[in-house]
């Protein structure tokens, strides 16, 4: 009797340290699992800021980044309608010939389209601007989006914390 009391009790501890093996098992594998989807929520987080700045990485001309940049801020309030697009199309005009400006301003559309956000715009092709441009260049940019956004039946009125912004991301002095 005492021999099968002593099997009773060792398959009894077996048991119980099974079932305490399994569930720290279980408990490290919903750990893994909890570990592996915040990993993925990361990449695909990542993979989306990259998927929104791809179309400004692909940029490598000033009028190509001066007509986004401008379409980008004119179009935060809404659509770009014929009549600004017209305005953009012309400003871009002064620095461009017939066929850089079609595609300059198609180009820029279409980015400005996938990026939700004008300070990611401009937090982007700013820099790149800054670089390329001489400040009286930079002047003449500034101008020109101010024409862009006046031209038409309803003037926009860019928020002073973007032209701040691009001021400021295009080397000027901000107070």
């Amino acid at each position: 009797m005492p021999f099968l009391i002593a099997i009773l009790g060792v398959l009894g501890a077996a048991a119980f340290w099974w079932y305490r093996m399994k569930a720290m098992n279980d408990a490290a594998r919903e750990v893994a699992d909890v570990v592996g989807r915040v990993q993925g929520n990361i990449r695909r987080k990542r993979l989306r800021n990259q998927a929104a700045l791809s179309p400004l990485t692909a940029i490598d001309d000033p009028v190509v980044a001066a007509a986004t940049l401008i379409t980008a801020i004119v179009s935060e309030n809404g659509p770009v309608l014929p009549q600004r697009e017209a305005a953009i199309r012309s400003v871009i005009s002064e620095i461009a010939d017939e066929k850089k400006t079609d595609e300059a301003v198609v180009y820029a559309k279409w980015a400005a389209s996938q990026i939700d956000d004008a300070t990611i715009v401009i937090d982007k092709l700013a820099p790149f601007l800054r670089e390329r441009l001489d400040v009286t260049e930079r002047n003449d940019l500034l101008q020109m989006m101010n024409r862009a956004a006046q031209a038409g039946e309803q003037p926009l009125q860019i928020s002073d914390q973007r032209m701040l912004r691009l001021r400021q991301k295009l080397g000027f002095e901000v107070n």
